[in-house]
């Protein structure tokens, strides 16, 4: 077994945040190297998606087709990709338009195909989650648009991520800067989307908040919910996940970056096996 030790003898004072409420965690033990607040109960936006991805690779393929749905056009507002009723597209193509562009009528298209209805899906997501043991989350649709039925907290959405994690095909969807739609029954020209996690890539052309280690991670953003971040990053051989909610940009990047350089710079994975002669026993 891998467990996180402390580069030295002492549990390192962490940093001030502006944020509300944050966590970070090592993926492959789930190990809780910073938390404040981490049990609050409060709206997630659209980091929501993660959920809702993890449900869909777990519960279909990627060359099922999905089709939109009167509900899933004009029941979303917010981000999207102007997607028509009737409109075909593959679940691949779905997954990369809801996790790069958080297009909210993939959300509720993928919902209504990967349950056996809407409200089924929602189920579905309630379900999962105690399966992987959070308790601070009750959601109610499968985008993060606001609602008052729907919350959770930055504890439970680690958890949520690092099952996701676990996953290949999340780990390449996360990761990907830039994807192509290809013409549907709806559309004769292609639909770029392109990655808003400024931690990944220059979105807008906004390079300063890049950080060389990050894998991927998902944007959120409601005026209820204020600005929500989840970000994984790779380093020395350990994966890290951090989510910061109720922030106020770009204070979530500002934030998230602190935390990763925090976490990387004082916590270090240890081979049990290994290195078990530094461990004495006193009889």
């Amino acid at each position: 077994n891998n467990i996180p030790v402390q580069a030295e003898e002492y549990w390192p004072e962490g940093p001030q945040i502006t944020g509300e409420s944050a966590i970070v965690m090592e993926a492959s033990t789930g190990t809780v190297l910073y938390e404040k607040n981490a049990h609050l109960q409060s709206y997630p936006a659209s980091i929501t998606k993660i959920m809702t991805i993890l449900l869909a690779l777990e519960n279909s393929n990627l060359d099922e087709e999905v089709t939109f749905s009167k509900d899933a056009v004009y029941k979303t507002e917010g981000s999207g990709i102007a997607r028509d009723v009737g409109e075909v597209m593959t679940m691949e193509e779905s997954l990369y338009g809801l996790m790069l562009e958080s297009a909210n009528e993939c959300a509720y298209a993928i919902a209504e195909h990967t349950g056996k209805d809407y409200e089924d899906f929602i189920k579905m997501m309630n379900d999962k989650a105690k399966e992987l043991g959070c308790k601070d989350t009750h959601f109610n649709n499968p985008h993060g648009l606001p609602d008052e039925e729907h919350w959770t907290s930055t504890y439970d959405i680690a958890l949520i991520s690092s099952e996701a994690l676990k996953n290949d095909l999340f780990r390449m969807i996360v990761n990907t800067k830039k994807y192509t739609i290809p013409p549907t029954n709806k559309h004769k020209e292609n639909t770029y989307l392109v990655n808003h996690h400024k931690m990944l890539h220059p979105y807008k052309g906004d390079s300063q908040y890049v950080y060389d280690y990050c894998i991927g991670g998902k944007t959120g953003y409601t005026s209820v919910a204020g600005s929500t971040l989840v970000t994984f990053a790779e380093k020395d051989g350990m994966t890290l996940i951090c989510v910061v909610m109720q922030e106020q940009s770009p204070n979530h990047y500002l934030d998230t970056r602190i935390l990763f350089d925090y976490c990387f710079e004082n916590f270090q994975l240890w081979n049990v096996s290994d290195n078990e002669k530094s461990y004495h026993e006193d009889m």
